[in-house]
């Protein structure tokens, strides 16, 4: 046997259930899964090679055949796809030359794959090369985007977490530090403020925090006087920092002052246009965008956020941290009295269509022997990343929550179950983990109580249909993820055979808030049905996206609007999509309607995890729908008939429509097979994976009756449309040098043309030409010019 596998199996064991986090470690060494080494591990435990070639085929994330030295992940989630996330992935493959059937390019240098969701929504499109994120693109940039990537010291890697440093006298310096604030490069800036403070002898401490929620402005940087005035400067980058150190801090040496004042009174003195970043990156929490922002949002599960190291377990601590968990051991609370403030508190589980929290907690407490407490972290939702922000953010808070309903339940062993695609996440809970051992909150007799609890964390594979609790489960086990039939619920029968507790991310980072505070400080907000708060991942056409916290019952209006400032770029508002595919579209005539688990049902809609992402008038609903269902399709576990064979015939249908080949019976068909796949399938995929369909249907049936006669009103369908270029082209050959495929030859002076059979629909020539010179038209329309799209 050689060494790498030798240790990979002395680290995770040779049972059946450590299969997955095998294969994992065999991925990582190798960067596929070789047969001959495959085979060992056959011989070496009780692993079979059915049991191999079972799970290996399942989880996406699992490859056979060799790849290329760097992998890039094109985000397809359903923020980037209403982006344009297909034609940045076609733009790729064509410049690397990929063939069409394959995903490596000639050379083995990159290899690509695309990816549901790589929960950075607010800087769709988003691409990932081997762990360096690059948000905001467009099929134009894609050359610039390679270019960059081969230039960059590979060597040098960080999670976000690197230089440090530790002052005391005058204030604290707080940098965000969570997946889409490095992507738009918060590290760098936390790196020049310490290099910096380093340089001048400003002697602040620098706190790396969570998400701060306005993924829009970031990255973000929070200067905190000795008096605690903090004031936020947004968008910062690294030549900006010294500015905005040297306005809050003095520096220690009088000649360092007078240095920093000498230069920059000669700036000004030369150019009346010196920039000044702290005065521009300034923003003011209590006016302007930043307050619409957050004025109507309340911070329960987010709570301190953006203050709390997600690293230090004493700066949890000092924020609260363990106060709840302590009180509840101090107070030696019965677990009857636990669950019952939980049923006062009204908390709903926040992960689907709210299954009220503290009867699953009862169920599990009135179940006998030993039990299990696990937090469902697979969210696999296209276009949500609150689980995400979550551990990222706030570890501490839910190992917290995670303690608390294992005293309440009687287990003393967790786990946390996390997508692999959130590596940050799974890093950062590791950490807490560890530390939270060291400081006595895990382990034997925790706090001297004589409680004691375990966790460890599991890592998913890249299969949505996992989010669902027993599909969790048969992972967890070492199989592959396929629903269990029900009864018996997990709470009698769940891992291994004994009754488990499966709670969502953030109705694990809630429950701290609820005994810290009292039950009734979170029953006081919501609606008489749907208590507390809901995070939401606001996304998509939208200008102020980001991380919101918001009591439930306010109004889609309200979230849209007020929250997130309107539809980007003054296009029309045309619908929310919620829920993610197993939740609806709402169109904007509903958008009255309350944000609560009976509202958002009664339209065709359901909570989910808290995907929202917001549709202009240049998205087709057809379109939308059809992703949705490929999305779905794909990601069925094949268990179910109905689920199976319904989705594809479903998605047949759709992609005829939206190929301009529908037929007249189309529409009735689609209805009867969308109620069919939901009244026969065996789990919630199949059961809700028709919604998008269906809420489409009822409110934009227009736009299915216009496919059906070969045209989409949006222009969004490639099929449909093509680009010609008129007679205003004056030859500046623009739109030659942004096509990314290379379908327009360069004619400088003459009007260029548009060679059809190469060109794929991008719309990079009619977004850069300064001209108005490219038109989008039916295709086969005979002459250039605009139609009713």
């Amino acid at each position: 046997m050689s060494e790498p596998l030798e240790k990979i199996l002395d680290k995770h064991g040779r049972r059946k259930e450590s299969l997955i986090p095998i294969l994992q470690a065999v991925q990582k060494e190798y960067r596929y899964l070789p047969r001959a080494v495959l085979r060992k591990i056959c011989g070496e435990t009780e692993i079979s090679a059915a049991d191999i070639a079972g799970v290996s085929t399942f989880y996406d994330q699992f490859r056979h055949d060799p790849v290329g030295e760097h992998t890039i992940c094109v985000c397809t989630g359903t923020a980037c796809h209403v982006k344009g996330a297909e034609r940045v992935l076609d733009a790729f493959r064509t410049i690397l030359k990929i063939p069409e059937h394959g995903d490596t390019d000639a050379a083995r240098e990159f290899t690509i794959q695309k990816v549901a969701c790589l929960g950075c929504c607010t800087l769709a499109p988003v691409v990932q090369i081997d762990g360096v994120t690059y948000g905001h693109l467009t099929s134009t940039m894609v050359g610039d985007v390679l270019d960059d990537f081969r230039s960059r010291d590979l060597t040098r890697r960080n999670s976000g977490d690197g230089k440090k440093y530790s002052g005391t006298e005058i204030g604290t310096v707080r940098v965000g530090l969570g997946s889409c604030c490095q992507a738009q490069g918060s590290a760098a800036v936390r790196d020049a403020v310490v290099d910096i403070i380093h340089e001048t002898g400003i002697d602040v401490r620098v706190e790396p925090v969570g998400c701060v929620g306005m993924c829009h402005q970031t990255p973000l940087l929070e200067t905190v006087s000795k008096k605690g005035v903090a004031t936020f400067y947004a968008k910062v980058k690294p030549e900006d920092v010294r500015s905005i150190l040297l306005r809050n801090y003095r520096p220690k040496s009088l000649l360092q002052r007078f240095e920093h004042r000498f230069a920059t009174w000669l700036e000004r003195f030369w150019s009346d246009e010196f920039p000044d970043p702290s005065r521009e990156r300034r923003i003011d929490f209590d006016k302007g965008t930043a307050k619409l922002f957050l004025e109507k949002q309340r911070h329960l599960a987010m709570e301190d956020c953006g203050e709390i190291d997600p690293n230090d377990v004493d700066d949890y601590r000092r924020h609260g941290g363990f106060d709840a968990l302590k009180n509840i051991l101090n107070e030696n609370k019965s677990p009857e009295q636990i669950v019952d403030d939980l049923k006062t508190s009204g908390i709903r589980g926040r992960g689907g269509a709210g299954f009220p929290t503290y009867r699953k907690w009862d169920a599990v407490l009135q179940a006998n022997g030993e039990k299990f407490v696990v937090c469902n972290g697979d969210e696999g939702d296209p276009g949500a990343f609150m689980d995400r922000m979550l551990l990222e953010s706030f570890p501490f808070r839910i190992i917290e929550g995670m303690s608390i309903a294992a005293k309440a339940v009687g287990a003393t062993q967790g786990f946390f179950y996390i997508r692999a695609e959130y590596p940050l996440a799974v890093e950062r809970v590791r950490r807490a983990i560890q530390l939270c051992y060291e400081k006595g909150f895990l382990g034997e007799n925790i706090l001297n109580t004589g409680f004691s609890f375990d966790l460890a964390v599991k890592e998913g594979a890249g299969a949505f249909v996992c989010g669902e609790e027993t599909a969790l489960l048969e992972s967890m086990e070492g199989r592959r993820g396929m629903p269990r039939l029900r009864p018996p619920f997990p709470a009698q029968s769940g891992l291994f055979g004994k009754p488990t507790l499966i709670n969502n991310v953030e109705t694990y980072a809630l429950i701290p808030y609820v005994f810290k505070h009292g039950p009734a400080a979170v029953a006081k907000f919501g609606t008489e049905k749907s208590r507390g708060t809901k995070v939401f991942a606001l996304a998509g056409k939208i200008n102020r996206g980001g991380l919101i916290e918001i009591p439930m019952g306010i109004t889609i209006r309200q979230v849209v609007d007020e929250i997130g400032g309107g539809v980007a770029n003054g296009k029309r508002f045309k619908a929310v999509q919620i829920g993610g595919p197993s939740g609806g579209c709402v169109p904007a005539g509903l958008a009255d309607t309350p944000i609560d688990f009976e509202s958002l049902s009664t339209v065709g809609a359901i909570m989910g995890s808290g995907g929202l992402v917001v549709l202009d008038e240049d998205d087709c609903m057809v379109d939308i729908a059809r992703y949705f269902l490929a999305f779905t399709q794909e990601q069925s576990c094949g268990k179910c008939t109905f689920c199976r064979i319904g989705t594809k015939r479903m998605l047949d249908i759709l992609e005829r429509l939206c190929n301009g080949n529908g037929k007249s019976d189309d529409l009735d068909r689609l209805r009867v097979l969308a109620e069919q796949v939901k009244a026969g399938s065996l789990c919630g995929l199949g059961k809700t994976a028709p919604n998008p369909v269906l809420s489409t249907l009822k409110y934009f049936r227009d736009e299915y009756e216009a496919h059906l006669l070969g045209r989409c009103p949006a222009g969004k369908c490639t099929a449909m449309v093509e680009y010609r270029i008129n007679d205003r082209c004056n030859g500046c050959s623009i739109c030659a040098r942004v096509c990314p495929v290379d379908a327009i030859p360069v004619a400088p002076y003459q009007q260029h043309v548009i060679d059809q059979s190469r060109c794929t629909n991008c719309g990079s020539c009619l977004t850069e030409c300064p001209h108005g010179a490219v038109e989008r038209c039916p295709r086969n329309s005979g002459t250039a010019g605009p139609d009713s799209l």
